[in-house]
């Protein structure tokens, strides 16, 4: 089946997987995960890319980040893979390919969905067992967003903004999200949309999406069924 063409509107918030080749580990400890966090912001400062969440695993990353400029998003992660591959592959010794080929990403709804794809990312880590709270897990945005631990990476959307109208209201309601795990239905749209590449949102806005980047974000009604990761 031919791939959809990435999409990259200027304002339009995407979710963004990158995987190791095979599944396999791409962050072996703390300052592999330190080194990739420091050229995340690094190139997204340069192509102008917003980072409002995100989740470093053992061998994926998930971003939720808002591009300012046309194309921005394949830039960045174009040129944080290559320098994370130039760096890993120095650091152990090794050569060869390390990333699952092109990244994963899908458009997000702002109004409607966005806020549930903060969830989403940040309670990876609790999905796979490796903690029981997303505050236990350290490489993850849930502490800037909900802790308020100072972060240069992070850029808050408009949507977290309006949780409240102080740091204090927003950090409160931004933890009240997380009382309940998500429901099934939201983790199979979530994951369906990211691994096809369609739009993440209501019909609305899926058919503005369409018609004004003239590309089809929802799903065909024959065809194979692609395989779908977790997490």
């Amino acid at each position: 089946m031919a791939r959809l063409t990435r999409l990259c509107p200027v304002g339009i918030p995407q979710h963004i997987i990158q995987r190791g080749n095979n599944r396999q580990v791409c962050f072996n400890g703390d300052e592999d995960m330190a080194a990739y966090a420091n050229w995340l912001k690094e190139f997204a400062e340069k192509y102008q890319v917003q980072i409002h969440a995100w989740v470093f695993m053992t061998n994926h990353v998930h971003l939720l980040a808002t591009p300012l400029q046309e194309n921005a998003i394949s830039k960045m992660m174009q040129s944080l893979g290559r320098q994370y591959v130039r760096y890993y592959n120095h650091t152990y010794k090794r050569s060869g390919t390390l990333w699952e080929g092109r990244f994963k990403s899908c458009l997000v709804d702002s109004s409607n969905y966005l806020l549930l794809c903060y969830r989403y990312i940040e309670l990876n880590p609790v999905r796979a067992g490796m903690v029981n709270y997303p505050e236990e897990y350290k490489w993850s945005s849930y502490h800037a967003n909900a802790l308020e631990v100072e972060s240069g990476l992070r850029t808050p959307h408009s949507e977290y903004l309006n949780l409240g109208n102080t740091t204090e209201e927003r950090l409160n309601a931004y933890r009240a999200l997380f009382r309940n795990c998500l429901e099934p239905n939201s983790l199979n749209e979530i994951r369906s949309s990211v691994n096809k590449g369609l739009a993440l949102g209501d019909n609305r806005f899926k058919l503005q999406i369409e018609e004004n980047c003239k590309h089809r974000v929802t799903p065909m009604k024959m065809g194979r069924k692609r395989k779908e990761y977790l997490l």
